[in-house]
């Protein structure tokens, strides 16, 4: 089972990968196609809205048992994305580039849920945390290498060839996916046999992390989004945001499986506690400086809040579902992701308007510390291993 995975994580990664390439592209190629700074929120914005209305039917398939047909069909979606992205180059539309960010994010919502369930179910007893820790070190792999692949390909070789990389990884994560699909057929987690209802969605403990994530992912999309539109705009290659992410992605590569472990022992809040004030820490610096190279110190404190964070989070949201409910779980969960990504997206383009790129950053570094508050109301009345 362990074997089985890794092959998971693998594929995971590779799907991660085929996203995260793109990460320090779209602001930019947006921009090359004539984007103002709210169309680039709303091309940016695109893919969080079609993952987000997508997730409940990537949760519905894998709580029928069809957990690996959706991660598949996610990296074969992926590829179809690729292809319109290379259109819309071949066409200068941006409104078809829009399409293909629309079409990758049903890729998403359709493969994250069941990714995120299955290292629920494939976990060893008592090592939950452990492999969600496991399972968020591939995105912070895919952090580490991805951006700075894409940065790198699209200054030196452009953006059409960096869009076929993100083909490549999509088609190779299909393929760890079909690997362990022909091996073990289905998977019925260790608690299928507890009949959960879709109530249990309003346990304090789901809505609390779920509404924590919000805000958490609405201030990482003003980052995400912007802070490359920001070197665009200042003269900056692609490649210097990629090293931005490629720090983050270092540092909380690091501190995924020991937040995961230490969650495991002490319960997930006090790990998210301390993942969030870090995380805050970091961007109220960036407030005051958005430049490199003091942003890459930014991007390794923010990437250790990270590495805290979100397995404390995942674990505190999912590790007392039932089985047969966890995937739609999943997908509830992630979907809180996809919103704040909207909402940051949209909202901070409108604040970029009025006050520029760098004006969106104080705004940016406010919302940890809100998600603060939030992440502590499972205390006001204890459910399970919270801590």
């Amino acid at each position: 089972m362990l074997k089985s995975l890794w092959y998971l994580n693998f594929s995971t990664l590779f799907f991660f990968l085929g996203v995260s390439i793109l990460n320090p592209l779209v602001s930019p190629y947006a921009i090359t196609l004539g984007a103002t700074p709210v169309i680039v929120g709303i091309v940016a914005g695109t893919v969080s809205i079609v993952s987000l209305s997508s997730k409940p039917l990537g949760g519905y398939l894998g709580d029928r048992g069809f957990k690996f047909h959706a991660m598949f069909i996610g990296n074969i979606i992926g590829i179809i994305a690729v292809l319109l992205y290379v259109l819309s180059n071949i066409l200068g539309n941006i409104w078809v580039f829009a399409l293909g960010r629309a079409v990758h994010g049903f890729a998403m919502g359709i493969f994250f849920p069941s990714s995120l369930a299955l290292a629920v179910d494939l976990a060893p007893k008592g090592r939950v945390g452990e492999s969600l820790g496991w399972r968020g070190m591939m995105f912070s792999l895919g952090n580490i290498v991805g951006p700075g692949i894409g940065g790198f390909i699209s200054d030196n070789f452009g953006f059409v060839s960096a869009f076929i990389f993100s083909g490549i990884f999509s088609f190779i994560g299909s393929l760890f996916v079909l690997i362990v699909w022909r091996e073990i057929g289905s998977v019925k987690s260790e608690k299928a046999s507890e009949r959960g209802n879709y109530r249990e969605l309003l346990r304090r403990s789901f809505v609390s992390a779920s509404v924590s994530l919000f805000l958490i992912s609405m201030a990482y999309s003003g980052v995400v989004t912007y802070l490359p539109a920001l070197y665009k705009v200042s003269g900056f290659g692609q490649s210097v945001f990629g090293m931005y992410m490629m720090f983050v992605g270092i540092a909380s590569f690091i501190m995924r499986v020991f937040g995961g472990k230490i969650a495991d022992i002490k319960g997930p809040i006090p790990v998210a506690r301390v993942g969030i004030l870090i995380l805050g820490s970091s961007y109220l610096a960036l407030a005051f400086n958005q430049y490199p190279p003091f942003s890459f110190i930014v991007g390794v404190v923010s990437g250790l809040g990270f590495g805290l964070l979100i397995p404390a989070l995942q674990y505190m949201a999912l590790a007392n579902l039932p089985g047969n409910i966890r995937t739609m779980g999943s997908s509830i969960y992630t979907m809180f992701f996809d919103l704040g990504m909207l909402s940051g997206q949209l909202a901070f383009g409108v604040v970029a308007e009025v006050r520029g790129y760098e004006g969106i950053f104080p705004f940016i570094a406010l919302l940890p510390f809100v998600s603060l508050i939030t992440v502590h109301f499972p205390l006001l009345r204890r459910e399970g291993n919270e801590g």
